[in-house]
């Protein structure tokens, strides 16, 4: 543990490089999906996790991980984050495909605010006011977001986005379930048992879909999500090696690199431009997952203060 902490310290830069090329693969892979268009949700999380092994595949091998990768004691606690995960991932690629890019990726970022909640509630972790604080204004960032998209009821109301808006913020909330859950897997396996076995059990359950509509490809469709799926496993292997380079508070903040990215990629590939309230809610989404980034940043210097305090010397 110590020479790991060491390793993190000496390579923030190539962490930080590491989630932030992380990051650009997880917006890529979006617009690829939604670029596939209106296809059925089940069928785009297949393609999504299947095609993932291959990289995943390909790292495990090249680092000599692959036959450690698949030892688990917990297999129906990988089965259940499996059917969380492929929840979350359903309902936010189905809302990813009715919503603009900026819209749904803003609103996405409810998850780990609510998981904040759910590890107060499930885990028994500790939450201080300040955070409490900062997950409320979050929230009612996202709502800012959303509320012009669920109003159904208005004249001219577009009853697709205001489903594609629901659907993404009860995407959010089991995304941020399935992270509770991987606390607690971590605890019996590593990084690399708990992304294969996430792939593999999306892969199987999505494909249990298949008698529920799935929809014959156009070639444009076929590349895009096995596209998708690739460059989604590469973004999963990035984003587990920036953890080895660099401390969680140091890389976290660049999640919001995203924001950013989408509103880009939404003018320029979908002709999208944020509204008013889009803007303003990212920007509160924004501020208060930074400030709750860093009020743990600063209680982990205080802990380990006070660890330095009470260890007798010499």
């Amino acid at each position: 543990m110590a020479e790991a902490a060491v390793e993190a310290e000496s390579k923030p830069l190539i962490g930080i490089a590491m989630k932030v090329a992380s990051v650009c693969a997880f917006i890529s892979m979006a617009t690829l999906i939604k670029l596939a268009g209106q296809v059925p949700a089940g069928q785009i999380v297949f393609f999504r996790s299947f095609f993932a092994l291959v990289p995943i595949g390909i790292y495990l091998l090249a680092a000599g991980q692959l036959r450690e990768a698949l030892k688990t004691s917990n297999p129906t606690g990988h089965f259940l984050r499996g059917l969380v995960g492929v929840l979350s991932m359903g309902l936010g690629f189905f809302g990813l495909t009715r919503l603009p890019l900026p819209d749904a990726v803003a609103i996405g970022h409810a998850g780990p605010l609510v998981s904040v909640v759910l590890g107060a509630v499930l885990l028994g972790e500790t939450v201080r006011r300040y955070r409490w604080g900062a997950v409320l204004i979050g929230l009612v960032g996202v709502l800012i977001i959303s509320w012009p998209k669920l109003q159904v009821l208005r004249v001219g109301g577009d009853t697709a986005q205001a489903v594609g808006a629901a659907a993404t913020l009860v995407s959010a909330f089991m995304a941020a379930l399935a992270f509770v859950m991987v606390r607690n897997l971590v605890k019996t396996d590593k990084t690399t048992t708990i992304v294969l076995y996430f792939s593999l059990s999306a892969s199987l359950l999505a494909l249990m879909t298949l008698p529920f509509g799935w929809q014959a490809l156009t070639l444009m469709q076929l590349t895009s999500l096995v596209a998708a799926g690739f460059v989604g496993g590469v973004g999963q292997i990035l984003l587990t090696e920036s953890y080895r380079h660099a401390d969680t508070s140091t890389i976290a903040p660049f999640d919001y690199v995203s924001v950013l990215l989408s509103v880009a990629i939404g003018i320029v590939v979908f002709s999208e431009y944020p509204t008013v309230p889009t803007i303003v809610g990212s920007v509160i989404v924004v501020c208060s997952g930074l400030f709750i980034i860093w009020r743990e940043h600063q209680l982990g210097i205080e802990r380990r203060r006070m660890r330095r305090a009470i260890t007798p010397q010499g």
